[in-house]
């Protein structure tokens, strides 16, 4: 089995990335990475450090399994990747969308060649997992008939509530760090679904899950589509990823 993970070149969050990647992994799925340039990739510095973040960075940050496993997936994974031109989904059996917020994350989330990579997964029935912003570069990518390829479906992403929570502690220090766009990922995401589609909130998330407590992640799962909030419901998101590839 094969796995596609497109990122971008920075900013991308670095749990939604690596605790997929490490459980596909330990699986014995192959990931691979691409990036818009082929070039090398890094995670977003203030989500690994949490500074600026302010008194409640302790949830916004990476915890300390997510900063491990980033850790090994850089070291694996992000300094030789391919480019987006050089992938196609003809090449692989499934595709992982990782999120993030910073600014330099629209070179992924407004690329036309991924958006076409993208629409070729969901054509051809493989399975898609995207989580958070991830949702977006799906929303995205066009169906031939120029619809949404999650048009009339079920989705998560990051919730209207949860992403202006993030805004408004950290804007004193960060200005529109936490809003990658005017309109709220849940906005955009509802729009692209048309009145068919559904957008779920899920319950609040008060605990982040956890490799031994995936219990406590929210996904929402859509034929062989699987969609996730935050990093917060990783875990469950990366099982879900692998059992749809058992």
């Amino acid at each position: 089995m094969r796995v596609l993970m497109p990122i971008p070149n920075t900013d991308f969050d670095p749990t939604e990335a690596a605790v997929p990647w490490k459980m596909l992994s330990s699986a014995g799925v192959e990931v691979v990475v691409a990036t818009p340039d082929g070039n090398a990739a890094t995670a977003d510095p203030i989500v690994l450090t949490g500074k600026g973040l302010g008194p409640l960075g302790f949830l916004l940050r990476a915890d300390r399994n997510g900063r491990t496993t980033y850790r090994e997936f850089e070291n694996a994974m992000c300094t030789s990747p391919k480019s987006y031109a050089e992938v196609s989904a003809d090449e692989f059996d499934a595709l992982v969308l990782p999120g993030g917020h910073a600014p330099k994350m629209r070179s992924y989330l407004e690329s036309s060649t991924l958006h076409s990579c993208i629409a070729s997964f969901f054509a051809s029935n493989k399975v898609v997992g995207a989580i958070c912003h991830g949702v977006v570069a799906a929303a995205r990518s066009k169906r031939e008939d120029g619809k949404s390829v999650l048009f009339g479906r079920q989705t998560t992403a990051l919730t209207e509530a949860m992403e202006l929570f993030a805004w408004r502690v950290t804007k004193r220090k960060l200005g529109a760090y936490y809003r990658t766009y005017p309109q709220t990922v849940q906005s955009e995401v509802t729009e692209a679904l048309g009145e068919e589609g559904a957008f779920l909130t899920g319950p609040k998330p008060l605990f982040r899950d956890t490799p031994k407590k995936p219990g406590r992640g929210f996904i929402v799962q859509d034929g062989n589509y699987i969609s996730a909030r935050y990093p917060g419901d990783v875990h469950r998101f990366s099982q879900a990823l692998v059992d749809a590839l058992s």
